[in-house]
């Protein structure tokens, strides 16, 4: 991992994914989060504050090693239990339906093999377990889909394999899960372009 990826960009993100906007999605989005928890794409920690004390441990994975280093500060800030592994996630050591949360947040967006990382959350999460996600993907709008499909390839370059396109919905049902909550928006602030969200829930389907 070079120069730019492991010390430039998760200073980059650091800044550009803070703010009250983010915040305040990030708060909703966690306010239920309990028990056993794992969070894909831990980043450099900028959803910790907003874990409640009803996570009885967060294991974070993240594959960027830069992105623990900054990270780090923040867990000595937080009286919550963090193990921490530099992990892709598309392929996770940890046994069967063994945590009762899963959560991601505009991490969907980068991961390459995205299909097996998604079969994975879905692997480890208990049966009455919940996948909670914010992401950023595929606008509605055919105007914004075709500069999103133009820039794709230098986000990619920039961002880490950040792509706008995806059909966050679609990645979640194709890989097994029941979408239980859903809501899309394009969120304030942002250019439309890479600012279209889905935040909601997702659950293991029942056995019948």
């Amino acid at each position: 991992m070079g120069f730019y990826a492991s010390v430039v960009l998760p200073r980059v993100l650091d800044r550009v994914m803070s703010g009250e906007n983010f915040d305040a999605l990030r708060r909703r989005l966690l306010t239920d989060t309990g028990g056993q928890t794992l969070e894909i794409g831990f980043g450099t920690g900028l959803n910790l504050p907003h874990y409640t004390g009803a996570v009885r441990r967060l294991t974070a994975v993240d594959p960027n090693p830069g992105m623990h280093r900054l990270a780090r500060r923040r867990i000595r800030r937080s009286a919550l239990p963090v193990r921490m592994e530099v992990l892709d996630g598309k392929s996770l050591p940890f046994d069967d339906a063994s945590f009762d949360s899963v959560v991601s947040t505009w991490t969907l967006c980068s991961i390459s093999d995205i299909g097996s990382a998604l079969g994975e959350m879905l692997r480890v999460l208990r049966p009455s377990g919940v996948f909670r996600f914010v992401e950023h993907g595929r606008s509605p709008d055919a105007g914004v889909r075709k500069w999103q499909a133009r820039l794709t390839p230098f986000q990619r370059r920039i961002a880490g394999g950040c792509r706008l396109d995806r059909d966050i919905r679609g990645l979640i049902e194709n890989a097994g899960f029941r979408i239980a909550h859903l809501e899309t928006f394009y969120m304030e602030g942002m250019p439309r372009v890479g600012g279209y969200l889905y935040f909601g829930r997702a659950e293991r389907p029942s056995r019948e």
